[in-house]
This record gives C-alpha cells, structure tokens and sequence, in this order.
C-alpha cells in the first residue's frame, strides 16, 4: 500500500490484519521504528515467538524470509519475524515474501533513512500485503505528546511544561526521552496501574534530562561562547556514546525557539519583556540562560544558524557521514561565533 501516516500505522500495530505480511518501519527515528515494532509483537500476544534474522542472511538466502513467514511455531502458536538494519541487500528476499503463495507469519522490517528511489521502498508500497512508514523524530507539541504519552504508559501524569522540559534536554530523542522517563518513574515508584504526578523537583532530584547524556549542555555553552564548557560537553557526549544526531536536533530547537523570542524582543524593544512574556513556554531555570543567548544573537544571524543545522542533519543522515566530527565542528563554530558577540 502507500506511505502510510501515522494515525494508519499505529491502527495497523495495535489491531494486525492477517492480510500484511511485511511491516516495514525506516526513516531517521529508529526509536520511533522499534516502538511501532513493539506495539505490534504486544498486540500479537505475550506468548508470541519472535524469530530475528540478520540482513546478511537474507540476502545470502533470499528464499529464507518467505520460509520463516510460512513456518509454525514449535509449539504451534503465534510467532513473528523482526529483522533491524536492513536496506536494499534484501529486497529480493522481500519480494519472495510477497509474491509466496502463503505466509501466515507477519515479518517486521527496521530499516534507516531510505531514498524515495530505494527498491525495498517500492516493493512496499506497491503491495496490498505490506504496510510502510517513515519515522521522524517528533518535534514541538508532537515532542510533547510523545513524552506524555511514554510517561503514562509507566505510570507518571505529566503536565506539558514538564515534558517540555524532558524534550528540550533530550534533544526530541525518543529514546532518550524514554531513559529519563524510566529513570523518573523507579523514583516515584510507579506502575501503570498507580499514577504519580512528576513535577520540576522529581527531575531535579534524580537529574533528568541533566546527565552526561544530554546535549542541552552543549547547546547553552555554544550559545553563550562559553567555548571551553562547549569543548568539555563535547568530551562528556563522546564518552556516553551519544551520536550526533540528537546533539543538532537539541541545537536546531532552541535556535528556533530563540527565533520566535528575538522576533518578539525586537517588537517589545526588550529581550527581557520578552522573556518574561513567554511564560511557561521557557522552563524558569533557564530563563536567564535564554536571556544571555538572546543578548548576543540577531534576527539574521539566528536565520542563517537554522539554515546550516538543518543542512548539517541531511547530511548526518546520509550514509558514511562523520556525523560526530561534523556536529562537533559546528557547535563549537557557533560558539566561537557568540563569543565575540555582545548586543
């Protein structure tokens, strides 16, 4: 079928049709791919059997995949086929699955960022037996709604300036909003069954969306031209294994959410009016760090640094990018830009 939206993917997860064989989930969010992949093995039963094969199997063995689909279960019940990572080294494989005479089994296809001309794509979504959707990390209220939505599923109510917060420091991740949100609910001991309320003093306490992880750091040191603090978050990032990608998602967020402000402080005549004006919108505690970036930064300039990280997260997202290096050279070219900037 076509590209699906999400409303149809997540109906097509929560309430399988026995008719789709291949679920294939790609895009840039591989977090987002692997919950709608979770949701669809919680919908086939607790007692499912998941079966995981590489892409290098199947593309050795094209004739695997639509044998696994046709195959029962050891003990006869329900089973599913996961495979991660895969692109076009197994569309032939894909293609014996949906052209097989029978197949029973639903097959799950985690796949990265693939181009519109991509043969496993195709195939996808030019079959009636097969479902496609492209993940993208959520932004602005989707972000929240995202976090909320994680939130009460482990137990915690959330108001929207709260996962705002958790957003903001996550960079949109979704799995690293998922982490803090695990971290906060054992603090608050909560169940799915028994809501707690999460509150800015909860995050403070177990340092949610504070840790070595987060790139908010990075983003308000590049900001201000604190360019030693913006070298010393660098070296924390690289150490936890936090790739790239987050780092410039968090950047382009605050760098859009400066936007909106200088705008609204040029009218008002006031950087700080302007602040002040946008309320909950800017979590208290950086209220003064959002007044210092705004003091150094105009219109134009906050134009032109929207326009270079958004062509920076195209090419992180390209295949074989240096997408650390790449994100490291331009926050600290940011940083090196704010630290002779004064307004």
């Amino acid at each position: 079928m076509k590209l699906a939206k999400r409303p149809e993917a997540e109906r097509a997860v929560d309430r399988p049709d026995p008719t789709i064989r291949l679920y294939l989930f790609h895009g840039p969010d591989d977090a987002g791919s692997r919950a709608l992949a979770d949701r669809l093995a919680a919908a086939l039963g607790a007692d499912a059997e998941r079966i995981d094969l590489e892409p290098g199997q199947i593309a050795r063995d094209p004739a695997l995949l639509a044998d696994e689909a046709a195959a029962q279960s050891l003990f006869g019940g329900t089973r599913h086929i996961r495979v991660r990572g895969a692109g076009d080294e197994i569309a032939a494989g894909i293609e014996a699955l949906l052209e097989a005479p029978r197949a029973g089994n639903p097959v799950v296809v985690l796949a990265g960022a693939l181009r519109p001309t991509s043969r496993l794509l195709k195939l996808a979504t030019a079959s009636p037996q097969a479902i496609a959707f492209a993940s993208y990390a959520p932004e602005g209220y989707e972000a929240d709604r995202v976090a909320i939505a994680i939130a009460g599923a482990e137990g915690l109510r959330m108001e929207p300036d709260i996962a705002r917060r958790l957003v903001a420091a996550a960079g949109g991740d979704r799995a690293l909003i998922a982490r803090e949100i695990e971290k906060l609910a054992a603090y608050l001991d909560a169940t799915p069954g028994t809501l707690r309320d999460v509150d800015h003093d909860a995050i403070d306490a177990v340092g949610a969306g504070t840790g070595d992880a987060s790139p908010q750091g990075l983003v308000d040191a590049a900001l201000t031209g604190a360019l030693r603090v913006a070298a010393a978050e660098l070296q924390a990032l690289e150490a936890s294994g936090l790739d790239a990608i987050p780092i410039v998602r968090a950047a382009l967020r605050r760098v859009l959410q400066l936007a909106q402000l200088r705008a609204d402080a040029d009218r008002r005549g006031s950087v700080a009016d302007a602040v002040a004006a946008a309320g909950k919108a800017i979590f208290w505690k950086e209220k003064a760090i959002v007044e210092s970036e705004l003091q150094r930064w105009d219109a134009a300039s906050l134009a032109t640094i929207v326009a270079r990280l958004t062509e920076l997260q195209g090419r992180l997202m390209a295949p074989g990018s240096a997408g650390e290096i790449l994100a490291a050279d331009e926050m600290l070219a940011i940083a090196r830009a704010a630290a002779g900037r004064r307004r």
